[in-house]
């Protein structure tokens, strides 16, 4: 059975910085690429940036380009995002998610509909 579980949210001034983790459990996560979503109230969850196995980041959503960066350590089963000058509109629920073995990362403007296994987010809120 796959498990995500997300963590690392909080509340945040703007400009402040939060790296959000992502441990999997019940698959080779060596072997999937992984990837970040977000979803704000009343707005359909949306790609932050993918990473493959090998280390590979295909692209970030435009919005988050030079704040946000993806990253993974293999040895901990864990995925990372550090989130650096936040603003008001990083506000939302962050998700993390694997593809299945070995299938690519899709960029991030093919949204969520490639990917299966979901944990419960973790809330992220930054105050201006």
């Amino acid at each position: 059975q796959v498990q995500v579980v997300e963590s690392g949210g909080g509340l945040v001034q703007a400009g402040g910085s939060l790296r959000l983790s992502c441990t999997v459990s019940g698959l080779n996560f060596d072997d999937v690429a992984m990837a970040w979503f977000r979803q704000a109230p009343g707005k359909e969850r949306e790609g932050i940036s993918c990473i493959s196995w090998t280390d590979r980041i295909t692209d970030y959503m435009k919005s988050v380009i030079g704040r946000f960066t993806i990253s993974r350590d293999n040895s901990k089963n864990t995925l990372y995002l550090q989130m650096n000058n936040l603003t008001p509109d990083d506000t939302a629920m962050y998700y993390c998610a694997p593809r299945e073995q070995y299938y690519p990362c899709p960029s991030t403007a093919q949204g969520d509909s490639l990917f299966r296994f979901w944990g419960q987010g973790t809330q992220v809120t930054v105050s201006s």
